[in-house]
């Protein structure tokens, strides 16, 4: 069996925990950022409506910045202000309002759950993390976590990014914060320090501290409101490890959560050396075919045509201008050749290669994919008949194409 964590990364001195949870609260109230999912979650009498707000608010903030979410949420609210409202609108809509958001599957998660819990559950939104993880496609721990100590006074920890830098400093934790043992080890310690009259509040200052003050490279460590308790910063202020370990140097014996030996402490990086993270796999490189077919509408304005990408895998059921994975390393006579035997089978007619004009490329990266788009445009004489047997596609304006759930991709393209 591994070896268990030393008692000194982790919270168990009651008066300690107190202290913390009373330092960071009062922090809190004076610091917090005017978010309109927090006016929402403080102000709606109504339990389900409250946690419908909360859940959004999470699920939009899922790998995305709350600078970005914020115009989204407004717009998704008014839209959709209930439960019931949201289950009756049709995933077009959905991935129409979400297009830029990144991460389309969330939004269409988030209605599959909406419509659940209508159809399923007599619209009442559960209210334990366990039962919100277990009943909620697309919840997990966090998100679980989070509506259930904001929404329904659950005293249970989360633990996201922000709390999981704040904690590893807090403790000097330096194993791969990413690996399974560190994460439940940092959910323990979340359930121990959440305050049991304001879980809620508490849960939102430990991330509110990480977004704004605990921050990845230059953290305001003069500004913390927790500073007293923070290892990290204590091993800094020391400088050079004493000659007895102690929590500033923990790398005797088999500790689980301390840095490998591999990877000391490296005093230039003071605070930041925490959390430790596993390298990255680079992303994938890809390269697609794209052409923006052109033709003149009846009324003289230029249309574009569009096709609808499969119900499932990347940007599942959004809009695109034809498009098509490219093999590496073609030459541009052969890309052109492919593309244009792709464009034949929608357009049911002969395409000549050399008729597509060159645009340029769109170099778009996705949390896993670094894709680049190579464009070529098309304008076409007379009606086409597009074929009904392939996938559906339509023929837009511009502007309706930005009215349309295409992605931030295909608004560079």
């Amino acid at each position: 069996a591994p070896a268990p964590p030393p008692a000194r990364h982790l919270f168990s001195d009651p008066a300690e925990i107190e202290a913390l949870r009373g330092n960071l609260l009062s922090w809190y109230d004076r610091c917090k950022r005017d978010l309109p999912w927090r006016a929402l979650a403080a102000t709606e009498p109504d339990a389900d409506r409250r946690g419908y707000a909360v859940w959004v608010s999470e699920i939009m903030l899922q790998q995305t910045q709350v600078a970005t979410v914020i115009d989204y949420y407004n717009r998704w609210m008014q839209k959709w202000p209930t439960l019931q409202a949201l289950a009756q609108a049709s995933l077009e809509e959905v991935n129409e309002l979400w297009a830029g958001l990144g991460y389309y599957s969330r939004g269409k998660r988030l209605q599959e759950a909406a419509r659940k819990v209508v159809s399923e559950l007599a619209g009442r939104m559960p209210r334990t993390a366990e039962d919100l993880q277990k009943l909620l496609p697309g919840v997990g721990r966090y998100t679980a976590g989070a509506i259930a100590s904001i929404s329904y006074g659950q005293a249970t920890g989360v633990v996201d990014g922000n709390v999981i830098r704040v904690l590893c400093r807090l403790r000097c934790i330096g194993a791969d914060s990413s690996s399974l043992a560190v994460i439940d080890q940092l959910w323990d310690m979340a359930n121990v320090l959440v305050d049991r009259s304001r879980p809620g509040d508490f849960n939102q200052a430990l991330m509110e501290l990480g977004a704004t003050v605990c921050v990845p490279k230059a953290p305001l460590c003069g500004e913390c409101p927790v500073k007293q308790h923070c290892q990290a910063r204590r091993r800094k202020l020391l400088g050079k490890s004493p000659p007895v370990p102690d929590v500033e140097d923990c790398g005797v014996g088999d500790c689980p959560l301390c840095p490998p030996a591999t990877e000391p402490w490296d005093s230039s990086l003071g605070v930041t050396n925490f959390p430790r993270k596993a390298a990255k796999k680079p992303p994938r490189v890809m390269r697609t075919a794209t052409c923006v077919l052109e033709r003149r509408g009846c009324h003289g304005a230029l249309e574009y045509l569009i096709v609808q990408r499969p119900s499932s895998g990347l940007l599942a059921g959004l809009w695109e201008f034809p498009s098509l994975p490219l093999a590496q390393n073609l030459q541009e006579k052969k890309e052109r050749e492919v593309l244009a035997d792709h464009l034949q089978a929608w357009l049911g007619q002969p395409v000549a290669a050399k008729g597509l004009r060159f645009i340029g490329e769109v170099i778009h990266i996705f949390s896993h994919i670094h894709q680049t788009y190579v464009v070529y445009s098309l304008l076409l004489d007379g009606d086409v008949t597009l074929d009904p047997a392939l996938s559906p596609s339509r023929w837009v304006t511009e502007d309706e194409f930005h009215a349309s759930a295409v992605s931030t991709a295909m608004k560079k393209v």
